[in-house]
């Protein structure tokens, strides 16, 4: 099977041009960070992700986690010893504020050192994650009390975190779950209800696990109104801070997956005993939803990072077996070639590498607004850049991740038969792309999100400051010639991405909701194509003019991939306008 490294240098070239990590270390806070000093951080996560972590990706899912007798997770051999690694290094707590245990490295660093973790074994990497977004929710809605006892040990990764949404009838509509949260004299509540899908929900890692679980107290109004939040811990903190008791949950067992056979996916019952599980509430009562999505919005551009890792995983199998497999000759030729030879075969390897430097932009991009937005010296930056990554995250995930199923797929088709027997290991790089579409808000769901929400926001002026800041780009692409095609291809993708988002503004204002509802997704594909495409027109003009530090071989390469996203897969966002436009009538076909 291909070994897998890390790719540091087109990480380094992506926080350079697009996270640009020179502006962000002028930032307060940030200032004892220069490029060659994050330049070494990211080498040395990228040995170790790649030497302790990659290796431990067809053992998961060859092995999986698994439910002993006893009702406990035990993970696959070895997961114990390089978690144990990867918290004593500190790269749990890279992106952390120093006062609560963290390295205090700037969001778009730690989302480089999340992408490693992923690429090198997503089932893995969900639990540090989910524990990340612990420590948002925290950081935002906990108590002084609350951050005191579990904000340093979840920063730290000595503790994890999980999100507990699902329920056996409530799916996407939170608003219909069922799970009860009775009041008690000391403040604290009584849990008791059923979780469903709970990632990591158990597990051998940590010594205790922190569950966010939305429940209903008694006379809650219905729907997502009447939901709040609670932190369940396994086992109750003695007051030094060590575990104590064992709560009152248990799980029930574990769900047989089309992948990620590694990551436990639980199902959770509490308060079985009769007791209840013991739980405080997060932020205020009825806030639960409001206080989940900053868990969820954290989760859903960690998990448009998936799509970004397994496709990454997979172009380098898929390369390397199309460099080594002899088959077929070229027309005119006499002997068999490797089939890297083939046009077609360096179709399909262009387009998942020009695609994974796109995804890598889009995120890098959100990353470094996400930054700006919690750090920048003036409020109305602060403001601006809040309201790029509100718009940007559901494109991010959504895009992303099927874009993963779409190349992960790819990869499997440049093995031909053999993608298609398990022991190549590319099939699981596919099996485990599937979940991500549907993790944290199916993409339907984002598209939804994309068009009624964010189009809107500020009179729809964050979006439209957004379209029209990509043409920026544009006299400088001029004084390339290679760039020309590139550049035309672009001018008419942004002009169709102005027609699509007036003619979707002007139906929402018309109240005209199944019109918008029927272009959702089709707008997100298309806006992710876009704006993808304009940030790797950034990253071409800045590989002719302006980066340091790359050989002349690795920046042609840049500029090759970004012409090839620009003038083969570009294009197709026009495409799209049509199918934006019909309507929703033939959709009423469905019975």
């Amino acid at each position: 099977m291909t070994a897998f490294t890390v790719p540091v240098d087109d990480m380094k070239f992506a926080l350079d041009v697009i996270g640009r990590i020179d502006e962000i270390s002028k930032l307060d806070g940030f200032q004892h960070l220069d490029r060659t000093t994050i330049g070494d951080i990211i080498d040395e996560a990228g040995r170790f992700f790649t030497e302790v972590i990659a290796p431990l990706n067809r053992v998961g899912d060859q092995q999986g986690s698994r439910l002993d007798e006893s009702g406990s997770v035990v993970t696959p051999e070895g997961f114990k010893e390089a978690y144990r690694a990867y918290i004593d290094a500190g790269w749990a707590a890279a992106q952390f504020p120093e006062e609560w245990g963290g390295g205090g490295l700037p969001y778009t660093v730690g989302l480089a050192i999340n992408e490693m973790f992923k690429t090198a074994n997503m089932a893995f990497s969900l639990c540090p994650m989910l524990t990340h977004s612990a420590v948002e929710a925290l950081l935002r809605h906990g108590t002084d009390e609350q951050r005191s006892l579990y904000l340093e040990k979840l920063v730290k990764g000595k503790w994890t975190g999980t999100m507990h949404l699902t329920e056996p009838q409530s799916g996407s509509d939170l608003g219909t779950i069922r799970t009860r949260a009775v009041p008690q004299p000391d403040g604290s509540f009584r849990l008791f209800g059923t979780k469903i899908f709970i990632t990591w929900g158990d597990h051998d890692l940590t010594d205790n696990i922190i569950h966010f679980v939305l429940a209903k107290t008694p006379d809650a109004p219905a729907g997502t109104k009447g939901i709040s939040m609670f932190l369940v811990p396994k086992y109750l903190p003695e007051p030094d801070g060590s575990p104590g008791d064992r709560n009152d949950y248990r799980i029930v067992s574990l769900e047989h997956k089309l992948g990620i056979h590694a990551s436990p996916t639980c199902v959770v019952s509490f308060g079985d005993s009769g007791q209840g599980a013991v739980g405080w509430m997060v932020g205020n009562e009825f806030e639960g939803m409001r206080n989940m999505f900053t868990m969820m919005n954290t989760a859903r551009i960690g998990v448009g990072v998936e799509g970004l890792a397994l496709t990454e995983r997979a172009y380098q199998q898929a390369i390397a077996y199309a460099r080594e497999r002899i088959q077929g000759r070229r027309p005119g030729g006499s002997e068999d070639v490797p089939i890297i030879e083939h046009p077609d075969v360096k179709r399909m390897l262009l387009t998942m590498k020009a695609n994974a430097e796109a995804m890598r932009a889009l995120i890098y991009y959100t990353a470094h607004h996400n930054d700006l937005a919690k750090h920048a010296d003036d409020e109305a930056t602060r403001r601006q850049s809040a309201g790029v990554v509100a718009l940007l995250t559901p494109v991010v995930k959504a895009w992303c991740t099927d874009l993963g199923v779409e190349m992960t797929s790819l990869a499997i088709q440049v093995y031909g038969g053999m993608g298609f027997i398990e022991e190549t290991g590319v099939a699981q790089h596919y099996r485990d792309s599937r979940i991500a579409p549907i993790y944290e808000g199916t993409n339907g769901i984002q598209a939804i999100d994309l068009v009624t929400r964010k189009l809107p926001m500020d009179g729809g002026d964050t979006v439209g400051h957004h379209i029209s800041g990509m043409t920026d780009v544009m006299d400088r692409m001029t004084a390339h010639p290679d760039l020309g095609a590139f550049r035309d291809r672009l001018t008419t993708a942004i002009q169709g991405l102005v027609d699509t988002t007036e003619w979707l503004s002007a139906r929402l204002g018309a109240g005209e909701h199944d019109a918008v509802l029927a272009a959702a997704t089709p707008y997100l594909r298309q806006f992710g194509l876009v704006t993808a495409g304009w940030l790797m027109a950034v990253q071409a003009v800045a590989a002719r003019e302006e980066a340091q530090g790359y050989d002349s071989a690795f920046l042609e390469a840049k500029v090759a991939h970004a012409r090839f996203f620009g003038e083969h897969l570009l294009p197709m966002a026009n495409g799209l306008v049509s199918t934006i436009k019909a309507g929703p009538e033939l959709l009423d076909v469905v019975r």
